[in-house]
């Protein structure tokens, strides 16, 4: 199995970069909805969620091994945004 085909590898061919800075402080990479909707539809047979946007949570899940903000923000509170509604408009 090729690791080009991994969703930390597709994350970084979104974000245009060969790898991910490793602490927080220092993180510049951001991906918007749109480009987690267009990794998680790209993985949609390597993710495990039945909709679009449960495999967009899995997406920001991996975010945040990876010290990459989901549109401004540490994945975690993106998630916790998601859950309350806050990107429903991207899931309509």
């Amino acid at each position: 199995m090729s690791a080009r085909n991994e969703t930390p590898h597709v994350i970084l061919q979104t974000l245009g970069q060969k790898k991910c800075n490793g602490s927080w402080d220092a993180s510049t990479e951001n991906l918007s909805m749109d480009q987690v909707k267009q990794v998680a539809e790209k993985q949609k047979d390597r993710l495990t969620g039945a909709t679009l946007y449960a495999r967009s949570r899995e997406v920001m899940g991996t975010c945040v091994a990876m010290r990459v903000k989901v549109e401004g923000m540490e994945p975690k509170a993106a998630l916790i945004a998601m859950k309350e509604g806050r990107f429903d408009e991207h899931f309509e």
